[in-house]
């Protein structure tokens, strides 16, 4: 399912965070990871003056001796050029299965990778992006928390709004489950702003069917030890992560478009706004090319 991976890095604090949380990934398929350092054409000059080649290099040495010991086949790779352009070509055009990218960070070399570059792999890539969130601990400066939640094969939370491009999601969630995960919660959002002109009765005819639809995604979910539904109304990105937190996932699951709360522009809606406050990381599968 997820056998090569890209890392991307910008040899941050909180990158090395996302480096050391990963191991967890082999148990659905990963083997193979490209760690990538993407740098513009000025912040290279910057970072030659500032570091030197073989300081970069011995960082990103440094974060594949991490991701080795954890069993991973390593390659390094520096690109100059812009970085989420960079990301997602080499996605495409190597066939890589996932984008792992993390939260929050600054780089050293000035970019936004582990922020505003995540948004906009996110939201161009054509391949699944795995966002882990980093938290930076009390006081700032250059220090992480280690990633609380990295149990890739414990308890998946999914998110449905039963479009095309959700459905594509969920066969996502059938390899993982086929992996070996054991726990998962399936959810829909009444969008109660959306369906507030329906009355009461229309509104307990929506959850009658919803909830057999989402019955029928539970049973075609063999192996699974433990399959739970939620239909809950409010608003969309507020209670995935009220679910996500109230149920200690480790891993959230969503599409990056559909036709109802996954359906608007990602970096602006839903999607977005579960990236950014996620206390698990977010799986976002892109519809099918």
């Amino acid at each position: 399912m997820f056998d090569r991976l890209i890392v991307a890095t910008d040899l941050s604090p909180a990158s090395y965070a996302v480096v050391r949380c990963l191991g967890r990934l082999r148990a659905l398929g990963a083997e193979h990871c490209l760690l990538l350092q993407c740098i513009s054409t000025a912040s290279a000059a910057s970072a030659a003056l500032s570091y030197g080649t073989s300081s970069l290099e011995a960082m990103l040495d440094e974060q594949r001796a991490i991701l080795g010991v954890q069993g991973f086949s390593v390659e390094t790779r520096i690109v100059v050029g812009s970085p989420k352009q960079e990301i997602v070509r080499t996605a495409r055009d190597e066939a890589y299965s996932l984008i792992v990218v993390g939260t929050q960070g600054r780089s050293q070399v000035a970019e936004r990778l582990l922020g505003g570059v995540a948004y906009a792999v996110i939201n161009h890539a054509t391949t699944p992006v795995l966002a882990v969130p980093v938290e930076m601990r009390d006081g700032g400066g250059t220090r992480c928390e280690p990633v609380a939640r990295c149990d890739f094969s414990g308890h998946v939370l999914y998110a449905t709004d039963f479009s095309t491009a959700a459905d594509h999601a969920f066969s996502y969630v059938r390899d993982i489950v086929a992996a070996g995960v054991h726990r998962v919660t399936l959810v829909h959002v009444q969008d109660v702003v959306k369906l507030a002109h329906h009355g009461a009765e229309r509104m307990r005819a929506f959850d009658d069917i919803d909830r057999d639809r989402l019955a029928t995604l539970r049973d075609t979910l063999q192996g699974a030890g433990s399959v739970e539904i939620e239909i809950v109304h409010g608003s969309p990105s507020e209670i995935i992560l009220e679910v996500a937190e109230r149920r200690d996932v480790q891993l959230v699951v969503m599409a990056t478009q559909g036709r109802g709360f996954v359906g608007e522009l990602v970096l602006g809606s839903v999607s977005h706004k579960v990236v950014r406050r996620s206390p698990a990381p977010v799986l976002l599968i892109p519809p099918r090319a």
